[in-house]
């Protein structure tokens, strides 16, 4: 079991060096746009940050996922697709539990961390304004 670990570890952390190593720097670029445009029509709609709200209130939890799925699904799906062909091409042999550890990393933890804050600078430099 620690050589499989090892492994997968040394794997994950040789990707940026390879082959389509642009996209450590593309995807969660492209991920923090849609969180930017997320967190500035949440500020515009008076909405609390957004993992704050998806940590503290159940209820809302679903909605709010569901939200930001529509912003990031489609990059973390093309994360995905670019980790197989890269797995491909460098192993031949595909592993998709690190396909979706490399997606989550590049799409949706970039997406997370920066929605709350743009929405809460956004929504009070407005009250400064207003």
């Amino acid at each position: 079991m620690g050589e499989f670990l090892s492994n997968t570890f040394e794997q994950l952390v040789s990707r940026p060096a390879g082959p389509f190593g642009f996209r450590f720097i593309l995807q969660p670029a492209v991920a923090t746009i849609l969180a930017i445009r997320a967190g500035l029509r949440d500020a515009r709609a008076h909405k609390p940050a957004y993992l704050w709200t998806t940590l503290i209130q159940p209820a809302e939890r679903h909605g709010l996922i569901r939200d930001a799925w529509k912003d990031v699904g489609r990059v973390f799906s093309i994360a995905v697709l670019m980790d197989l062909i890269y797995q491909f091409a460098v192993f031949r042999w595909i592993y998709p539990l690190q396909a979706l550890i490399v997606a989550f990393a590049l799409a949706i933890v970039p997406y997370v961390l920066v929605r709350g804050p743009v929405t809460r600078i956004a929504s009070y430099r407005r009250h400064l304004t207003s």
